[in-house]
């Protein structure tokens, strides 16, 4: 049973089952000030407990950490879970990754990052070029190198769980992400101390219990 619903966003790949699975179970909706007037509410009147982004706040025994993450949407944010002393954070949906999401990741147990697309599939895709240039700009998605950059660079030594998700069906193949991060798990000396899981589109990913 859900206790709450949780928002990062309005664009409708986040959203657009909200008002109907908001309607079944009843729950608060955790969303920004900024971002609850965008969604498309129609005649519901949601139970919505709106943060501002860069807040924390608690739902039950979970604190909630909150922050801006670089994105072409009106206020969109990514979070970090902690309860009995495990710390999980999700981050999608962003164009390159800040100082401060680096500093809020920090002291993570699981990590569930967004690793969007393959620039060179993105490239020679099927998307409009005005599309193709807002997915590779600051506020759009994260391609597999710079998710390998980030692996290798500033993959805190505390993450013993690494999800690879938001994976684009167009864009993107789950065994290239999976090769590639692996590669760069192994330049960071982290392959031993870090277990990747690629969230692959339409499939159900593993429950992780800690």
């Amino acid at each position: 049973m859900l206790d709450a619903i949780l928002i990062t966003h309005e664009h409708s790949d986040h959203v657009s089952g909200l008002v109907a699975l908001a309607r079944r179970l009843g729950v608060p909706i955790f969303i920004t000030r900024l971002t609850a007037p965008a969604i498309p509410w129609g005649e519901f009147t949601p139970r919505l407990d709106c943060f501002q982004a860069g807040t924390t706040f608690s739902v039950g025994d979970i604190e909630v950490d909150s922050f801006t993450i670089p994105h072409d949407a009106i206020d969109p944010v990514g979070f970090c879970f902690r309860a009995h002393g495990i710390k999980v954070g999700l981050v999608t949906d962003l164009g390159y990754v800040t100082d401060s999401i680096k500093f809020h990741l920090r002291g993570a147990d699981l990590l569930v990052l967004e690793s969007n697309h393959d620039l060179e599939m993105l490239k020679v895709g099927p998307y409009p070029w005005s599309v193709k240039q807002r997915v590779m700009g600051r506020r759009g998605h994260l391609s597999n190198d710079v998710v390998c950059d980030f692996i290798r660079a500033d993959l805190d030594s505390s993450i013993n769980t690494l999800v690879l998700g938001h994976l684009s069906e167009h864009n993107n193949h789950p065994e290239i992400v999976r090769n590639l991060a692996n590669r760069a798990l192994d330049g960071a000396r982290r392959a031993l101390f870090t277990r990747l899981v690629v969230a692959e589109p339409k499939r159900q990913t593993e429950v992780f219990i800690y």
